[in-house]
């Protein structure tokens, strides 16, 4: 069996589901997912200047950016991600407007040679599930390697709830209804399904957590709509 947390592996599954990435997510989580986006800018702790630069790691299609770019102080974002597809169609489909403001890395953030202490802040949103636990070890210390002194971060995932009341509906719901939803309505293809099966196996932000505090980072586990996401949250003493 092929390796899911292999780069090449995410990678394809990314780059073929870009075109229809927005719009099946926003379906997939009930509209949830853009308020949540929302939500992980939101609880980013204040950042320390008024010119800042940052990271957005594993950016997808940049729906991210127009939360960021409405905060007072930043000035430009690098957005890393390795999907060409979803970088593609993240300037192309959304952000031509904002060039200026964005630079981009189609890169593994794991193996990029992004410089030390060169960001302010740094996000991601809905990109950690694909790294197992040793790929979330090594990205606690790239994170904490890039951050500024006194820079901040946010990170959300979607989670798997598994002491929510509900936790069974949720789960038939992903591992069932959405996989039998994608094979009829794109004719066979199962990469979206891919998501629910990262889900799973991803659990919830607890264990990147703590992977934070081993590398001396202040952290914050935030919960949203009774554990569906989660997020870590805090700042580089």
């Amino acid at each position: 069996m092929q390796d899911i947390y292999d780069p090449q592996f995410v990678k394809g599954v990314f780059d073929r589901t870009s075109a229809a990435y927005r719009y099946w997510s926003q379906i997939a989580s009930f509209g949830f997912v853009f308020l949540w986006r929302r939500q992980c800018v939101d609880y980013m702790p204040p950042i320390p200047t008024d010119a800042a630069v940052g990271l957005d790691l594993m950016a997808g299609t940049g729906d991210a950016w127009p939360h960021l770019l409405r905060r007072a102080g930043i000035q430009s974002i690098t957005a890393v991600d390795i999907s060409s597809g979803m970088i593609r169609r993240a300037i192309d489909r959304l952000h031509r407007s904002r060039i200026d403001k964005i630079h981009l890395i189609e890169a593994d953030v794991l193996t990029s040679a992004l410089a030390a202490e060169s960001a302010d802040f740094v996000i991601s949103t809905f990109g950690l599930k694909t790294f197992n636990r040793d790929q979330q070890r090594q990205l606690a210390k790239t994170l904490a390697r890039v951050l500024k002194r006194g820079g901040v971060f946010s990170l959300i995932e979607a989670s798997d709830p598994k002491g929510w009341v509900l936790h069974g509906i949720y789960r038939f719901y992903l591992d069932r209804v959405l996989p039998l939803i994608e094979r009829l309505a794109l004719k066979g293809a199962q990469d979206f399904s891919m998501l629910g099966v990262y889900t799973r196996k991803f659990g919830d932000c607890s264990f990147f957590a703590q992977c934070l505090v081993e590398e001396s980072l202040d952290v914050e586990l935030k919960s949203f709509f009774f554990g569906c996401a989660t997020a870590v949250v805090g700042r580089k003493p």
